[in-house]
């Protein structure tokens, strides 16, 4: 059995700059960590891999230093991993970000499960995970919540749906999208850090891709663009009152009724 789960590096701060021109975050020369839902992805992979004997592979794409989180996998228990990694995939949007990535599935091949976070914490879209399966044309479950059987032939998962819980059964190949929470993830191994740190990662580029058209990919192959981004301008505007010598709640009452919330 082969699992494939989608990492993603994400900015480690809120201070980043957008481009004004295409809306796109610039990434270079910030602090960057995986993104935090793909660590229960990675973590639901790695027990699979456990109870199974699957072999696990993390595919992260974005720029060389996106390779950090590679490592990060290998430390947490990943067998191998692979970087897509080009300049001409640069402002992927949600469609080509994922037909990007399903292209690197294909290449990667037999794959029976693909496994992503239920979302990013820079586009937050969650959709990309959705996307991969319906370039792949296989099923897909999201906001999976407990796997309930994991066999040869398939795998039956409990999915939140908010209100009620349904149960789905599906064969291989499928992709799934995991809750946060649905395990707890592990943290990295000194001794896996030490036996995997000379282990390579595989890079692919568009060159290794069966579709090469250019026009599929990055802002070209994007169909929805970001017209404006900007940063909020703080407001540290504030009124202290000291309310042991006020009615505080009076103070309150008049100043809402001022602002017309009340």
């Amino acid at each position: 059995m082969k699992i494939v789960v989608c990492i993603k590096q994400v900015p480690g701060t809120m201070l980043v700059d957008i481009d004004p021109e295409t809306g796109v975050l610039k990434r270079s020369g910030i602090s960057a960590k995986m993104n935090p839902y793909d660590l229960y992805a990675l973590e639901t992979a790695l027990i699979l891999g456990q109870q199974t004997g699957a072999h696990v592979t993390a595919l992260t794409m974005g720029p060389p230093q996106a390779q950090a989180i590679i490592k990060e996998a290998y430390m947490m228990g990943a067998d191998d991993g692979v970087l897509l990694c080009d300049t001409r995939f640069a402002g992927s949007d949600v469609l080509a970000t994922s037909y990007a990535l399903s292209g690197a599935i294909s290449v990667i091949g037999g794959v029976d499960m693909i496994i992503c976070g239920k979302q990013t914490t820079d586009g937050d879209t969650a959709q990309v995970g959705p996307a991969i399966a319906e370039h792949l044309k296989i099923p897909h479950v999201t906001w999976v919540k407990k796997i309930e059987d994991c066999s040869d032939s398939g795998i039956v998962v409990e999915q939140n749906m908010e209100d009620s819980f349904e149960v789905v059964r599906m064969p291989y190949p499928c992709l799934i999208s995991v809750e946060k929470d649905i395990y707890t993830p592990r943290l990295p191994s000194y001794l896996n850090y030490k036996k995997t740190l000379n282990r390579e990662i595989t890079v692919l580029t568009l060159a290794d891709l069966l579709d090469q058209d250019e026009d599929n990919y990055g802002l070209a192959g994007s169909p929805t663009q970001v017209e404006r981004v900007f940063s909020p301008q703080p407001n540290d505007d504030q009124t202290i009152w000291d309310c042991a010598s006020v009615d505080g709640a009076a103070l309150l009452y008049d100043l809402l009724t001022a602002e017309k919330f009340v």
